[in-house]
């Protein structure tokens, strides 16, 4: 069987695609000050942000349900309510606002995401 021969071009940025597919799936959660810095950024800022915000609660709701189907005590519990996706600010604000001693900037806005699903949806 004969297999290809790669160029060294072709060989070095197929190893460049998949470092940077790696590096982009280890990528850390946004923090705090970053959130604040996109708000603030441009005049669509505040959207993106929103959007954050809201991938960051469905994420949060999903990765709750497959922690429960593997074993896991549930912390967050919608016993029937919805979740819609506008409530993803007010949920991140509140939480701010009731825990602002607690949280720093370098923080992940994740975190705060889930501690307000934790506290509004108890179980």
């Amino acid at each position: 069987m004969h297999l290809p021969s790669f160029s060294p071009r072709l060989a070095r940025a197929t190893v460049l695609v998949l470092v940077s597919l790696s590096v982009a799936t280890a990528a850390s959660a946004m923090s705090l000050r970053e959130l604040r810095g996109l708000e603030k950024s441009g005049k669509q800022g505040i959207f993106y942000a929103n959007y954050y915000l809201v991938g960051a609660m469905e994420g949060a709701i999903e990765a709750q349900a497959q922690a429960v189907r593997n074993g896991a005590t549930p912390t967050i519990c919608l016993n029937g309510r919805r979740l819609e996706p506008r409530m993803a600010k007010s949920l991140y604000d509140t939480e701010l606002k009731r825990n602002a001693d607690v949280y720093e900037a370098d923080m992940s806005a994740q975190l705060v995401m889930l501690n307000a699903l934790s506290t509004v949806y108890p179980c």
